[in-house]
């Protein structure tokens, strides 16, 4: 028997205003596309190479891949029945408000389209072999929900996208700007890319019972939700730690120690997963997981430009 994708219940058809087209993107989510692009970029000022139409076309670019993915993950989990009209968070865009899969679906590729455009854009003005990475770093945003075998359905969803939306987005904004890779860009990104892993965890920990249910192995599932929320309070001690460390060892300036007022919303994220087992009751926990990272990657940002000029 097929499964047709497209049909639609009277309670799907509901408001699909702008509300439910920005719930889609999952704004929550897009922090680890603007945050990496906004500190590779800020250590290329620090060596005095800063290109506007770059940063834009990078940052755009960005966006659109994370937004992409999160669609993929709304289409791939509705068709596999993951997602329902009681599943809890912004998703659900499909069960839930009546939008058609095959939409969701065009909108990413659209998305694809636009970033690859912007992309050619990057090559020429940087180098051709960003195109290479850049198509890798598509395709592992489209294996993370879709495929046979989808990434985030095992153990190593949160060290992929740490990796390609950390390390990876911030080492090519700084490449694209200064035509090289510096030690500094390279060790200021692990925090990041550990923040970045940080969301995606926090999601599955909100998500570990039903994910169970439908057979998956994330790591939230392997090691248990109290271990999991220790790991992430592990994950956000790890990345405070790691810029006391450089700022310590004079490999980076003191003002990137502004990253400490982040601690506070990382404080209430490990907080608020603690003792809670409903996925409702753990919504303004990935919220802070999220804020957290926003918040460090902005102040790090800001200690990065203003080391720059004093």
């Amino acid at each position: 028997m097929e499964t047709n994708v497209e049909a639609t219940t009277p309670m799907q058809m509901k408001n699909q205003g702008f509300k439910v087209w920005w719930q889609l993107l999952r704004p929550h989510t897009l922090t680890a596309g603007f945050v990496p692009v906004t500190i590779g970029t800020a250590l290329a000022l620090q060596d005095g190479e800063f290109n506007v139409l770059l940063f834009l076309a990078m940052l755009i670019a960005s966006l659109l891949i994370q937004a992409a993915t999160n669609m993929f993950n709304e289409y791939y989990d509705y068709v596999r029945g993951l997602d329902n009209e009681n599943s809890v968070g912004i998703g659900g865009a499909i069960v839930r408000d009546g939008v058609k899969p095959k939409t969701v679906l065009t909108i990413a590729l659209s998305f694809f389209g636009i970033a690859t455009l912007l992309g050619v854009y990057i090559c020429m003005e940087s180098s051709w072999w960003i195109a290479v990475i850049g198509l890798v770093c598509m395709l592992i945003a489209y294996l993370y929900t879709g495929g046979p075998y989808p990434i985030a359905y095992t153990p190593f969803g949160e060290i992929v996208s740490g990796l390609f939306m950390g390390l990876i987005i911030i080492l090519l904004s700084f490449y694209i700007q200064t035509g090289t890779v510096t030690l500094e860009s390279i060790v200021l990104s692990v925090p990041i890319s550990i923040l970045v892993g940080a969301i995606m965890l926090s999601n599955n920990i909100r998500d570990l019972d039903g994910d169970k249910e439908n057979g998956r192995k994330t790591v939230a599932i392997l090691i248990g939700r109290k271990n999991a929320v220790f790991l992430l309070a592990t994950m956000f001690t790890f990345s405070f730690a790691w810029i006391a460390g450089l700022a310590i060892m004079n490999i980076s300036s003191y003002w990137l120690l502004l990253v400490i007022l982040s601690a506070p919303k990382a404080y209430k994220a490990v907080t608020g997963f603690r003792g809670k087992t409903k996925p409702i009751e753990m919504m303004p926990a990935m919220k802070a997981t999220a804020q957290t990272n926003t918040i460090f990657g902005f102040l790090l940002t800001i200690g990065i430009v203003v080391s720059t000029f004093i």
